[in-house]
Parts: C-alpha cells; sequence; structure tokens
C-alpha cells in the first residue's frame, strides 16, 4: 500500500518549487486542495472576514521503487 504525505506551498516558493520538493522526496502528487485564509475585519460594531491568501496543498503517494 502506498504512503501519502501532504505539502504545502510556502509562501517563499511557487507551485513548481513545491512539486520539484515532492519529487526529490519521491512522492507523485493525487490531488491539489485549496483553502481561503482569511482575517478579522473589526467594523460598524460587528467582526467580518475579509480574504488575505490561498493556501494550497497537494496529497501525494510515495513513488514505487
Amino acid at each position: 500500500m502506498s504512503k501519502k504525505k501532504r505539502f504545502e506551498v510556502q509562501t517563499n516558493e511557487s507551485i513548481n518549487d513545491c512539486l520539484d520538493r515532492m519529487k526529490k522526496e519521491g512522492y507523485t502528487p493525487i490531488k491539489r486542495l485549496e483553502k481561503p485564509v482569511f482575517k478579522e475585519v473589526k467594523g460598524n460594531g460587528h467582526m467580518t472576514y475579509e480574504p488575505v491568501s490561498q493556501q494550497i496543498i497537494f496529497e501525494a503517494v510515495q513513488l514505487e521503487s
């Protein structure tokens, strides 16, 4: 059975950099997840949420040798 691992695209790297890092560790991507990141903003007596960035995570399986 394959080992699974998640790789998050860091703030200082591109998606291709993350994919290269996966390949060097012997993994290949099988799924891409994207999650919005919000910040709380106070205004008019209530809290609102504004999107500030997007978190990209790849689910990967180990390549068979």
